[in-house]
């Protein structure tokens, strides 16, 4: 860890960009890719010119990195498209960062793009495809409601075993709508309450469909430099003190325990490369593709004890004016969710340590934790950002 703890602080966000959120109709996910990620590198007050890195991936293409340098119009010595499912564009950071610590290049776009919702390709198409290309075999057989019936697994398993319920689950929800209340570019902005949200139309149990994550379109993207350029750059440099990535399974069924995620090492290490703990960290940004992600995700990264998650997020406590802001944006539940959701969160980050989340900025965050999850809590990605002031 000695040496991952040099790389505290040595690299820092420099720009962000998104475009096409919700409905981006006439636009391929290529063409709002490449808008996300013109904005994003204007933010950084560079051009794409001096783009010599960058990371992406795709569910919908194995070598995606290829058509999208070719789109960009760039010639990177730096290039990973490794793909882990939403967590991939937090998992992304780590070679990035050895990247431009070792010189190999100088600035490195992560970038991402989906039209899910209004694409002629649909996700039932995608999904065919990967039973052949990405077989399962304990659940393929089965034809579940993938990806839902998995979370809806794991958040039965977790009421069984530790007594959380259903109202719990739906705080999760409403804090989300709170948040997305406060921000003009979320999709689910309409005001509800808990009992709307707990007699809303059953999907998988037990999860309703408020429990659920959107179907939108959208692009994102973030451009890093090491930390010395990053000073020069027009924005204020939000700085990577942490990150880790951690897989124990593919498939859910292949699980120990159905309440345990590879969360609880990805944070670990995150934490440890960063010096820092849980109590230290001002703003959280959650992969929250479903409610129970949340709970999960707190007590696997050290916010409550094992099993106490449904009892932390009661009563307001992750919404605007709890304990922990948790989800700024709206998260997936309510903001945006084209597919693969992670450099979502990663932008909202950087926008509230900036202090550029307007209604829903939370006062004096200096210090962010963003984690992402890929598959059916499959692969988990932790990253810790920072001011300034927390070097």
């Amino acid at each position: 860890m000695s040496d991952l703890q040099q790389l505290r602080g040595a690299v820092a966000v420099a720009g962000v960009g998104h475009a096409g959120l919700g409905r981006a109709d006439g636009y391929t996910e290529m063409e709002i890719l490449v808008q996300a990620a013109q904005r994003a590198v204007a933010d950084a007050g560079l051009t794409m010119r001096d783009i010599d890195g960058i990371c992406t991936a795709s569910v919908a293409a194995t070598m995606w990195a290829m058509p999208v340098i070719e789109h960009l119009g760039i010639r990177p010595t730096f290039i990973d498209s490794t793909m882990l499912g939403g967590s991939s564009f937090v998992a992304h950071l780590m070679p990035a960062l050895q990247a431009l610590a070792s010189g190999q290049c100088n600035a490195v776009l992560v970038c991402y793009g989906s039209t899910q919702r209004t694409s002629t390709l649909s996700r039932a198409e995608i999904g065919r495809v990967r039973k052949n290309f990405d077989p399962q075999p304990y659940e393929t057989p089965y034809d579940p409601l993938s990806p839902l019936s998995s979370y809806a697994l794991a958040a039965a398993r977790h009421m069984h075993q530790y007594g959380t319920t259903r109202e719990q689950l739906a705080h999760v929800a409403l804090a989300a709508n709170q948040w997305a209340q406060r921000n003009p570019e979320a999709q689910l902005r309409e005001p509800t309450t808990l009992d709307e949200i707990l007699s809303s139309r059953m999907v998988s149990d037990p999860l309703t469909v408020r429990d659920c994550c959107l179907v939108t379109d959208g692009a994102g993207a973030y451009v890093l430099v090491r930390a010395d350029r990053a000073r020069d750059l027009p924005k204020k440099p939000v700085y990577v003190l942490g990150n880790a990535t951690a897989v124990w399974n593919r498939q859910i069924s292949s699980m120990e325990d159905l309440t345990v995620t590879a969360a609880q090492q990805s944070g670990q290490r995150a934490f440890a490369m960063a010096g820092l703990r849980p109590a230290d960290i001002d703003v959280v940004e959650l992969y929250d593709a479903f409610t129970i992600n949340t709970i999960l995700f707190l007590e696997d990264l050290g916010f409550c004890a094992k099993g106490e998650g449904g009892a932390y997020v009661e009563n307001g406590a992750i919404a605007p004016g709890g304990r922990l802001p948790v989800n700024t944006n709206g998260g997936g539940l309510c903001c945006v969710h084209p597919g693969m959701y992670g450099v979502f969160i990663m932008i909202e980050a950087v926008r509230q340590l900036r202090g550029e989340g307007g209604a829903r900025q939370v006062d004096g965050a200096q210090l962010a934790l963003v984690h992402g999850n890929g598959g059916t809590l499959s692969s988990q990605s932790t990253a810790i950002l920072g001011t300034a002031d927390t070097l």
